[in-house]
């Protein structure tokens, strides 16, 4: 079962930027309270995709180099990450449902519920 993994500033290159598969990456800070709703949505997405898309969470306070980088200024922002292709990001609270409709995950589906 997959689950959400904490980045850093050190390993984003490494595990988003160069992931062989899609990741999405949860831009949130501890003060954020739309952040907490966007957490266990995210899970769902984690374990539905599991194998196939990796979730993934950078705090922006701990880790500010990245979203400074990334020009993030939305808390929370998060981000599908694809090799080769341009990111794309929605930003505040929604659903895993919305989530997979803002970012095409339906393609991706295995079949696992």
């Amino acid at each position: 079962m997959a689950e959400v993994i904490q980045v850093t500033d050190e390993t984003f290159e490494e595990v988003v930027l160069n992931a062989e598969r899609p990741v999405i990456v949860d831009f949130w800070a501890t003060w954020c309270g739309p952040c907490a709703m966007v957490a266990p949505e995210l899970e769902r997405i984690a374990k539905k995709y599991a194998g196939v898309i990796d979730v993934v969470k950078l705090d922006v306070d701990a880790n500010p180099g990245v979203s400074q980088a990334l020009q993030i200024m939305n808390l929370p922002t998060v981000a599908f990450f694809r090799p080769g292709q341009q990111p794309m990001a929605v930003i505040g609270a929604r659903s895993a449902e919305q989530f997979e409709a803002s970012f095409g995950l339906s393609q991706y589906a295995t079949g696992k519920s």
